[in-house]
């Protein structure tokens, strides 16, 4: 089957790994041969705003999705620089190491709100906007329910809510959930 592009890159944090999440990696998935996770926030230090590792999440990501689909999904660890221009040669570079100047790229996401601004850092890369995704879920108050010790099953599929399961036995959980409980919850 012949897609719109060889790559889609897909720009994200995935803290926790949702079902919106999910339904764009489906989309992206008809629609290109391949696609590439920039999985944002990949250095090693977990804050509540950040509670998994690069690791962590490729192994949520991919738990769920078939042997099949796991072969096209890729990833790419992108560290907080706080600097557009550094971030975005991060990107571009991280991403160049995975692609052939021949390959067709596009970016793939959708404008939730003024954080999405870094969607049109990529203008050489083709957009694919998805409408539909707009209003949907959030992982900040996924992330919130959770330190509160609830997970939202609704919102997650099922790798995921048995990644979070396990992941609340730790002891990493369990100081991050005090370090929730007992800071400012305004950076969340």
């Amino acid at each position: 089957m012949k897609h719109n592009f060889d790559y889609l890159i897909y720009i994200g944090r995935f803290q926790p790994f949702h079902l919106a999440h999910m339904q764009t990696i489906k989309i992206a998935l008809e629609q290109s041969d391949k696609i590439i996770l920039a999985l944002g926030s990949a250095q090693n230090e977990r804050n509540i705003k950040n509670p998994f590792s690069a690791l962590e999440r490729e192994q949520m990501i991919l738990s769920n999705f078939s042997e099949n689909e796991q072969k096209r999904i890729q990833f790419v660890h992108i560290i907080d620089v706080y600097n557009d221009v550094k971030w975005i040669r991060l990107v571009k570079n991280q991403v160049a190491e995975r692609v052939q100047l021949e390959d067709k790229v596009g970016l793939i996401g959708h404008f939730k709100d003024a954080s999405s601004y870094y969607l049109q850092l990529f203008p050489e890369w083709e957009m694919l906007e998805l409408d539909s995704l707009k209003d949907s879920i959030s992982a900040t108050p996924l992330r919130e329910a959770y330190y509160r010790g609830e997970i939202v099953e609704s919102a997650f599929p099922l790798g995921t809510s048995d990644f979070l399961h396990q992941f609340q036995t730790t002891e990493i959980f369990k100081q991050l959930q005090h370090k929730y409980q007992t800071q400012d919850k305004s950076n969340l």
